[in-house]
């Protein structure tokens, strides 16, 4: 099955409402039992994987990365490369593991991702880009969308943006998620190329503006459901939240669902009872508690009792033989202690 390049793939009506809100791919962060987690908090939300390499699927065969529950939909997986065939090996074998979106990694500055030629460095090969979305697109059904950069190292942003969004619309990708800064490729960390290049959110307003039939996201710096209804109101189709989602879950998730006019979670005491099932399961199957309840620290952040919960996780959740007694015991440490 080919399809033209100017012939549009519709758009998934269920990703694209839940794009109002996206939990950014954050590596060694948002695995899948982090996303169980996120997902108990926010039936709505978009979640995605952490990268994952298309020469560790398709060459090395790892399709235990593609692993997921099925309460995590809608999930997206995000595919790191730059090859187009080999691309497009790798998100057929998304898309037949049953992956709602499949999106390509253009915004990692990480040197480890710039060795392979991939994440961010490819701002400076849209053809390259426009190559591996055409050949993901003639793989799969579902639908195939970037995650970019406003530019990289020298690059002026008001020029490379929208040339790289309108080849990409003249393909037919149709959703974009742009981080509102620059990566330097030289110079800066991967820690400090989420901090120092300063955040040009009205670029990215300016964008939607230009492209109005493309539904863009903006991500980068963006912590809370105000500033989220805010794009949203502004005329952004969708935000992603990264380290703000993980490090305070239940401030951005737990309330998420607002913003599609449905019913917030109830409490974070629910939030773990709905985890222990899972993983009991997780331990019987032979797995390890904390490492599920690593992600689980920051639920209680800013509440009375969050450090005890830490504590308590961080400490006894380690051993081989750790169980969920010890949730439950942090829980009630935190209980008596907000009483």
């Amino acid at each position: 099955m080919t399809k033209h390049a100017d012939q549009t793939k519709p758009m998934s009506a269920n990703i694209q409402r839940a794009a109002r809100l996206s939990v950014a791919p954050m590596m060694d962060w948002t695995d899948r039992h982090c996303r169980y987690f996120h997902r108990l908090m926010s039936r709505n939300t978009l979640l995605y994987t952490e990268m994952v390499t298309a020469p560790a699927l398709v060459r090395g065969g790892a399709l235990h990365l593609l692993d997921y529950s099925p309460q995590e939909h809608p999930i997206a997986l995000q595919l790191g490369g730059s090859d187009p065939q080999e691309l497009a090996q790798a998100a057929r074998l998304g898309a037949q593991a049953g992956y709602d979106e499949i999106n390509l990694n253009c915004g990692c500055p990480s040197d480890r991702v710039q060795s392979g030629t991939f994440g961010a460095i490819l701002m400076q090969h849209p053809q390259t880009v426009v190559d591996c979305v055409t050949a993901m697109q003639d793989a799969v059904d579902v639908e195939v969308t970037v995650k970019c950069r406003i530019g990289v190292d020298d690059q002026t942003p008001e020029d490379v943006l929208p040339d790289f969004l309108s080849r990409l619309q003249a393909v037919g990708c149709q959703r974009v998620t742009v981080h509102a800064r620059k990566a330097w490729l030289q110079g800066l960390s991967p820690k400090e190329n989420r901090d120092i290049p300063p955040l040009d959110y009205d670029l990215v307003r300016r964008m939607k503006a230009e492209f109005p039939a493309m539904h863009l996201s903006i991500n980068g710096g963006i912590t809370t459901l105000a500033q989220t209804q805010a794009f949203l109101d502004d005329g952004l189709d969708g935000v992603m939240i990264g380290r703000a989602a993980y490090h305070q879950p239940w401030d951005v998730l737990g309330g998420a669902d607002s913003l599609w006019g449905e019913a917030p979670a109830q409490s974070r005491a629910e939030i773990v009872a709905g985890m222990l099932p899972y993983i009991s399961d997780h331990i019987a199957q032979g797995g390890r508690l904390h490492q599920v309840t690593r992600h689980m620290l920051g639920l209680f952040a800013g509440q009375p009792g969050a450090r005890k919960w830490r504590q308590i996780l961080s400490t006894q959740a380690q051993g081989p033989d750790a169980r969920i007694d010890v949730l439950e015991t942090a829980l009630q440490a935190v209980l008596q202690e907000a009483a």
